[in-house]
């Protein structure tokens, strides 16, 4: 069987970064969407990846991303600061929070930074690791009220994008990662397994009758059906009150969400660095956080052959591989950005 191409990450970021910069984003925000992009596919969240490029890229075309400038600070006090992202690149924005969060961090013990009209972040796992490695803990949270997919617990219409709630921390080996959306799946999947005409590994969705299904096409389907919330139709009221804490750490805690009129798509974003430094100390940290990890792993195994893992531990382990082998892409990804490359005149990565 044909083995799948590989791609140097190096070659990869290269080649996103030519991209938007060619289509007017300065190299600085840049160099940080193309990096936070590849983390993504690094880690297999191939979804969040790559895959968004061509969505960036027309944001740009069309005005909606904006490039040029810097947020505007709408209120800072000594351990909060809230910005206005004035739509700008969401993964530079976010890179910027936790410098400004960490620095706070560092001298309160905890630091936060909400973010009102950023544009899309790619993939939230992406941030955790570059935290953990400076022996600080990560949360971040982001929900988009410029779109709804997901219906409350008990209804048919939808109110909440999939509101990805995460956090990461050091345990003194690799970090603890926890990436989750608050709704059953997101819409990056069920698009492209849409656009495939396959099926969900399980049924996720309702269509507009309010019937459980695993097929995407009820999302498109008049009426529309919506996602479920996580825990779907026999505990969806958890993975509901998580979207309505989402909702209030983001466009509460901004004072911009879904009261407001829609700009397009975009993202509100809570983020809070912590610095255990400040609290018992990183080593106390570390060595409780280090002591349930190792009970997780001596957990007896329910499946043979099938050990207990801590959330994160498979994307670090694919992402330390294909930093060494190479970046196996979503067969649909350079199709994608093929038209791009060609618009802009940036060679394809060989």
């Amino acid at each position: 069987m044909t083995q799948p191409p590989r791609h140097s990450a190096a070659s990869l970021i290269d080649f996103a970064q030519q991209l938007l910069v060619a289509a007017r984003m300065p190299a600085d925000k840049a160099a940080a969407v193309a990096d936070i992009l590849v983390e993504g596919d690094l880690q297999g969240h191939t979804t969040h990846g790559l895959a968004q490029l061509p969505g960036y890229l027309k944001e740009i075309e069309s005005g909606s991303m904006r490039v040029e400038g810097d947020p505007e600070v709408v209120n800072d006090a000594p351990a909060a600061l809230t910005w206005d992202g004035r739509r700008l690149p969401g993964p530079w924005l976010v890179l910027q929070a936790m410098a400004a969060a960490t620095e706070r961090a560092r001298t309160l013990g905890t630091g936060t930074v909400v973010i009102r009209r950023s544009h899309h972040i790619a993939s939230l796992a992406s941030y955790h690791a570059r935290a953990a490695r400076e022996g600080l803990v990560l949360l971040l949270a982001c929900s988009d009220p410029n779109n709804a997919s997901v219906a409350p617990f008990g209804g048919l219409d939808p109110v909440f994008t999939p509101n990805p709630i995460s956090a990461g921390w050091p345990t003194g080996a690799a970090p603890v990662v926890v990436d989750i959306s608050t709704s059953a799946t997101t819409n990056g999947l069920t698009n492209r397994v849409h656009q495939e005409k396959g099926r969900l590994p399980a049924p996720w969705v309702i269509d507009g009758h309010g019937q459980p299904s695993d097929d995407p096409a009820v999302l498109f389907a008049d009426p529309k059906g919506t996602i479920l919330p996580l825990g779907g139709l026999d505990s969806g009221h958890k993975g509901y009150g998580l979207s309505l804490l989402v909702e209030a750490l983001t466009g509460g805690l901004t004072g911009h969400g879904r009261a407001d009129a829609r700009e397009g798509w975009g993202a509100t974003v809570f983020l809070q660095v912590i610095d255990p430094a400040r609290f018992a100390g990183l080593a106390a940290f570390e060595r409780q956080t280090g002591a349930v990890v190792d009970l997780c792993h001596a957990s007896r195994p329910a499946r043979t052959g099938q050990a207990v893992r801590l959330p994160g531990e498979k994307g670090d382990a694919l992402a330390r591989e294909q930093r060494e082998q190479g970046v196996v892409l979503h067969a649909s990804i350079l199709p994608a950005l093929k038209p791009w490359a060609e618009k802009l005149d940036v060679a394809l990565p060989g």
